[in-house]
């Protein structure tokens, strides 16, 4: 069989297995963040923790308590990480340096998981288990929340209340990421993915590293985390051996991402708006694979940097996944891509990650999108817009561009800045449209929450450890607030019902005007960096 037809059938193979999942799994996400039960073991998490599961938050109470669990994460992360000699399975590998700390710690708490050291020589089993993998959970955890936060907006009415921060953090892991995560791990185990407690062995006289890689391996890619036990990640055979666990894993990074718009349908009550959102992502999902694997497949870059065990077609695969979602894994080194390939996949990130974009993160993007799709839509016809019955007016459409216009905010000034730093140079693999490319994945990848890394950067110095680092968290936690505030103000307001002027977004125009305003928005705001990139590069 060639390697396009292979190509095809694992492309059928994980659509099929999607198509199969989504239904019954969207509808059990609805189900989690609806019941009005408590399992035993969270009411035991409420009563160590001092939270009433009954009482419900205002936006404003439920972002503050978004900010300080992750505050405390952070902290705590930190900690970790410099007392790393004090713990067990430290492996005498020393405490991580401050900048380096800092930088971590921001990445796995704001589910970027962007790596600037080299995990299986500077973390001991403890950190790798306690904290990163610990963070997966949680971090996921507060995507998917604020997402059902968002839902609640639209589907109540003349309330101020969102629900309960706490209690959605603690549904989401204990009844969506843990039991999901064991049991693929399991299966990661099976396909030949490596699981000790051990440090290393020795082959051949060599010492090879190992670690408990199964149990973070699937909560790094459930959870649309990233961060790999291996420096690298999932091109390294002990993370990723066989071409079943590369498809496994592409289909753990896109269930929840996929079965959220079936379970937004549900919420709301007319599965038809989960179908064109889904709809949307994966038009824009097919549309950027066929860019990149045409590219790799015809471009004259050789082969260097790619993982030869899958060839093209999965590596395009899995390049698409990882930057369409908030993953960050890789099986391929993209700064080894053509300059269109390479583009392709910071593109993905450029979208906003919402083609499908990571666990919870990619339903609130796409909906945010919406209100400003429907807000254009309201121009031109001289009405005021509406979405499943809720007026968008200027409190609305506030929100929601603060929430749009955060991340390129960040990501602009900071590969601005950076580019043209005396140092920067010296820091780049590569010169020239390729180098520049490099900078503006970087911050890309860091704003967008995305930590994929082009790997032709070296970015260790502190000024990128720090900068990074803050475009981490302000490209994550400032898009929630505003997404909280548009959640409160749409869930104060009373549903009012479609007339003839109301515009049907449950059909092909609706999904039709949302796909473009994704593409324009992303195209007016990066346009002219990309020119300066991979664009000029694709040319020469």
């Amino acid at each position: 069989m060639s390697s396009t037809a292979a190509g095809l059938a694992q492309v059928g193979v994980l659509l099929l297995a999607l198509a199969v999942a989504h239904r019954p799994f969207g509808d059990y996400l609805a189900r989690v963040h609806t019941d009005t039960r408590h399992l035993a073991v969270e009411r035991a998490v409420y009563r160590v923790a001092g939270v009433d599961p009954a009482s419900e938050q205002r936006w404003g109470a439920y972002a503050r308590s978004v900010l300080a669990f992750s505050f405390a994460g952070v902290v705590l992360l930190y900690l970790l990480q410099r007392l790393q000699p004090l713990l067990p399975f430290d492996f005498d590998r020393g405490a991580v340096p401050p900048a380096v700390a800092f930088n971590t710690a921001i990445s796995f708490v704001t589910n970027t998981n962007w790596q600037s050291y080299v995990p299986e020589v500077t973390l001991g089993h403890a950190v790798q288990m306690a904290g990163l993998t610990a963070q997966n959970f949680v971090s996921g955890a507060v995507g998917l929340s604020v997402a059902m936060a968002l839902v609640r907006g639209f589907t109540r009415q003349r309330t101020d209340r969102l629900g309960n921060f706490w209690v959605d953090l603690v549904r989401g892991t204990t009844r969506v990421l843990l039991p999901v995560a064991f049991l693929f791990a399991v299966v990661l185990v099976a396909t030949g993915v490596v699981m000790s407690l051990r440090p290393a062995v020795t082959v051949d006289g060599v010492q090879v590293a190992i670690a408990p890689v199964a149990s973070q391996e699937a909560i790094k890619v459930l959870g649309t985390n990233g961060g790999g036990v291996f420096n690298a990640n999932s091109a390294h055979p002990f993370e990723n051996p066989t071409g079943w666990s590369n498809l496994i894993q592409v289909f753990l990074i896109l269930l929840i991402p996929v079965s959220l718009t079936r379970a937004f349908g549900t919420l709301v009550g007319d599965r038809r708006q989960g179908r064109v959102l889904l709809g949307v992502v994966g038009a824009l999902w097919a549309g950027v694979l066929a860019v990149v694997w045409a590219a790799e497949a015809h471009g004259l870059r050789p082969l260097e940097g790619k993982e030869l065990r899958f060839g093209i077609p999965s590596s395009a695969l899995f390049a698409n996944t990882t930057t369409a979602t908030s993953t960050g894994a890789v099986n391929s080194m993209h700064d080894s891509y053509t300059g269109l390939g390479g583009g392709a996949v910071l593109l993905n990130m450029l979208f906003g990650e919402m083609t499908p974009g990571g666990v919870g993160t990619g339903l609130y993007g796409i909906l945010v999108m919406a209100v400003i799709a429907l807000f254009l839509a309201g121009l031109m016809v001289g009405r005021t817009p509406e979405y499943l019955g809720k007026k968008l007016g200027r409190r609305e459409v506030t929100a929601a561009a603060l929430s749009i216009l955060a991340v390129p905010a960040v990501l602009l000034t900071g590969a601005g800045v950076a580019a043209v730093l005396p140092g920067t140079p010296d820091a780049l693999g590569n010169p020239g449209e390729h180098g520049l490319t490099g900078v503006l994945y970087a911050y890309a990848s860091a704003s967008n929450n995305n930590g994929s890394a082009f790997a032709g950067l070296t970015a260790t110095g502190d000024w990128f450890q720090v900068s990074l680092g803050i475009c981490m968290a302000l490209g994550r936690f400032v898009p929630i607030a505003a997404v909280l505030c548009l959640a409160g103000s749409l869930a104060a307001q009373r549903t009012t019902p479609a007339t003839a002027g109301t515009l049907p977004t449950a059909g092909p125009l609706f999904a039709t005007l949302l796909a473009g305003s994704i593409v324009l928005v992303a195209a007016l705001t990066y346009v002219p960096a990309l020119a300066l990139g991979p664009i000029a590069e694709a040319l020469l």
